[in-house]
């Protein structure tokens, strides 16, 4: 059965076997349960839809790309498999004898219906996804191009678009977000310019380095921008515990350093006057903990229009 998490990350255990996340050994067990080997877009289509039916604790999160559902950080976990020696370095996602006994041990009577009950392959597996999860259709190359998507799924696709609203500012951390999640709240949100404004975008999470951040947006059309001026020192937050401790930090932010980067809002409304939707990213969840909140506050009070700050 699928066990929960075991200790923190990856790596190898004392006796030299692989210490693995939940949602990866989630991975060996559906494989096994489909044979072994699947092409990846039936995988990640079969991944998507075992995932929506575990309401109570998904393990991945997807976003609406090329072909329809997507997970990034699926990827991510079949290249530390591969490392494992538990998945082929091959284009399909297929099991070595390792990654098979371990999947085989983790295969329950949840798995094992799954695949009993999931036949559909290729494109009329991709065309029940976007039957039954339309959303996830919104970016897909498939369109207009496959007779597997009739009328009726287009015109479902099209009524889930979100809707962009230019001029908008919002701000978003990505602190207990996974990269999926987090990209999932942008386009949900019709944001179509990330504003990064950490002063040294780098990050132990998986996708939040600027690198990694600006290519998933790219792919899925949101331009990212980065405004490390507009950043606060790392270490003027140390120590930081009680409501006291927050508001004299911000206090500082604005007068020694925010004042200093007119330059920077200005661009910020810039954006927003040529119609973008714009987001303000930096890692704490809450914004009345993150400095970003500062920017945000800035930018409204130097814009000739009425400006409504959205906090995601």
């Amino acid at each position: 059965m699928i066990a929960a998490m075991r200790g923190g990350d990856p790596g190898a255990s004392s006796a030299g076997e692989p210490v693995l996340y939940a949602r990866q050994r989630h991975i060996l067990a559906l494989l096994d349960a489909f044979g072994g080997s699947l092409p990846p877009r039936d995988f990640q289509k079969l991944l998507f839809l075992y995932s929506q039916e575990k309401h109570d604790n998904p393990p991945y999160e997807f976003v609406p790309y090329h072909y329809g559902a997507f997970s990034f950080t699926s990827y991510a976990d079949r290249r530390r498999l591969i490392r494992y020696g538990l998945i082929t370095d091959t284009d399909d996602w297929t099991l070595t004898e390792a990654g098979r006994r371990i999947g085989g041990q983790e295969r329950d009577m949840v798995t094992d219906a799954f695949a009993r009950n999931n036949k559909l392959r290729g494109n009329s597996l991709i065309a029940e996804t976007y039957r039954r999860y339309p959303y996830y259709a919104i970016n897909s190359k498939m369109m207009s191009s496959s007779s597997s998507i009739d009328d009726s799924i287009s015109g479902m696709v099209a009524s889930t678009r979100p809707t962009t609203k230019p001029g908008t500012l919002f701000t978003i951390g990505y602190q207990s977000r996974s990269l999926d999640g987090y990209l999932n709240a942008l386009i949900r949100s019709g944001i179509t310019l990330l504003c990064d404004v950490r002063r040294n975008p780098i990050s132990r999470k998986y996708g939040f380095s600027k690198r990694s951040l600006s290519s998933s947006c790219q792919r899925l059309g949101i331009q990212y921008e980065h405004l490390p001026g507009l950043g606060i020192p790392s270490s003027w937050r140390q120590r930081m515990s009680t409501e006291a401790d927050y508001e004299a930090l911000f206090k500082k932010y604005r007068t020694q350093s925010l004042s200093c980067h007119e330059t920077e809002i200005s661009r910020i409304l810039s954006w927003l006057e040529i119609g973008e939707s714009v987001a303000l990213t930096c890692f704490e969840r809450l914004h009345n903990q993150c400095h970003r909140h500062c920017v945000a506050e800035a930018v409204e009070s130097r814009s000739s229009a009425s400006l409504a700050i959205t906090h995601l």
